[in-house]
């Protein structure tokens, strides 16, 4: 049952974090947490998002932008490094809030409440016409990417802030996924080698087997994102990404995520 349940939630959340960019850590991490540890979840999630990402490169390589990864790339390189650093020295902010629902306790922390604000705005850009088609100029780039990398190395949650920016900076629907990918194997392998003291700690007592599945049903649900991606309008992956981040900015202003 464990394998069953871990493998559909792989195979669903990689063939749609394909073409949204992000939300397959986000998904998985409770799947696994069902079955072992949460520091042992935590590794094996990390594990299968930085394959399913290589995996995608492999895909889709050939449509790199590689002026926007580097733009994109370096600045968000560098901010993991820094974000992730800071979150192995501080401690948790307080939480504003908590509260009790349906037999499950939540907590609104400061930093979530600011990224799920951010997020919310740019999910909501897409539903203001005059917004609907704006572009965010390539000087704005290394901003996207600083961002993106240091709260992703503080909170993990890089996907969807780089996802918000490159969904807007003029890259067509390949270009999007495969440049997309590219960043996210470089944000996730600086921010491993902050983790590695734990990687390495929990590694052998993960569940290699179960480990061994997620992954290859997150490469399928990959392969799949792909077959169906030149039935896919930039427009379409634009209106995915927006219910994507706004469901995603909903749950973490809400202590849920």
């Amino acid at each position: 049952m464990d394998i069953v349940i871990v493998c559909i939630v792989a195979l669903l959340a990689s063939g749609l974090t394909f073409f949204s960019g992000f939300g397959l850590g986000t998904l998985l991490l409770p799947a696994f947490a069902l079955f072992m540890p949460l520091e042992q979840a935590v590794a094996a999630t990390a594990v299968v998002h930085l394959l399913n990402s290589l995996f995608k490169l492999a895909l889709l390589r050939r449509h790199i932008d590689r002026r926007v990864l580097l733009r994109f790339g370096v600045p968000a390189l560098l901010a993991a490094l820094l974000g992730a650093w800071l979150l192995s020295r501080l401690g948790a902010l307080p939480a504003l809030h908590r509260y009790t629902a349906f037999d499950h306790h939540f907590e609104i922390l400061p930093l979530k409440l600011a990224i799920g604000a951010l997020l919310l705005l740019f999910a909501l850009i897409e539903l203001v016409p005059k917004l609907r088609d704006l572009e965010f100029d390539a000087r704005w780039l290394p901003l996207g990417g600083a961002l993106s990398g240091f709260f992703g190395g503080l909170a993990g949650m890089q996907g969807a802030l780089r996802t918000a920016f490159l969904a807007r900076s003029g890259l067509g629907k390949q270009a999007f996924v495969a440049t997309g990918a590219a960043i996210a194997c470089v944000i996730d392998i600086s921010r491993l080698a902050v983790y590695a003291g734990t990687l390495l700690r929990v590694f052998g007592s993960l569940d290699h087997r179960l480990l061994a599945c997620a992954v290859l049903a997150a490469f399928a649900g990959a392969w799949l994102g792909n077959r169906l991606l030149h039935r896919t309008t930039m427009k379409g992956l634009q209106r995915i990404v927006a219910a994507m981040l706004f469901v995603f900015a909903l749950g973490l202003i809400a202590g849920a995520l």
